[in-house]
């Protein structure tokens, strides 16, 4: 029987929360850093200045939460980036992986394409989504913890 793995990844660590910044910019860069969609340290492989003219911190930001609402179709957000779709696809991939992105069909020219946007064009009821992700990840860290420790429990008999 084959299982089907879903693709779920974020960085957890202890921190504090950002509720004493009053700049989003500031809360995004450091929040998206905590969480691992951009590594520490990053450096634009660009010929931009700093992280914020980044392809990834600008998709996040300026397509998906300052177009909270809107689904983008790859090509337009490699346009709207000057990018490369291969590029766009990489920083998706790790949107998606912490579960806050959806595909939606949208109509562009009456045709019907896959775009993303944030889950429900909402933030808040998308990060839902991660954290129950972070629950069943943890349960199942606890049930191999527990088997694990019953097997070398049976072992030293």
């Amino acid at each position: 029987m084959s299982q089907s793995i879903t693709m779920f990844e974020l960085n957890v660590e202890s921190n504090t929360p950002l509720t004493p910044l009053n700049d989003v910019d500031d809360i995004a860069l450091q929040f998206l850093t905590h969480i691992g969609y951009l590594p520490k340290g990053y450096n634009p492989k660009t010929n931009v200045m700093d992280t914020r003219d980044s392809v990834p911190y600008r998709l996040f930001m300026d397509c998906f939460m300052r177009n909270i609402k809107r689904a983008w179709q790859v090509d337009e957000l490699a346009a709207y980036l000057d990018t490369t779709k291969p590029t766009i696809y990489r920083h998706l991939n790790k949107l998606k992986n912490l579960d806050i992105l959806e595909e939606v069909e949208v109509e562009r020219e009456n045709s019907m394409r896959r775009g993303y946007r944030i889950r429900y064009g909402d933030l808040r009821k998308a990060w839902s989504f991660t954290e129950a992700n972070v629950e069943m990840a943890m349960q199942n860290y606890r049930q191999t913890i527990e088997h694990f420790h019953r097997l070398m429990e049976d072992e030293m008999k």
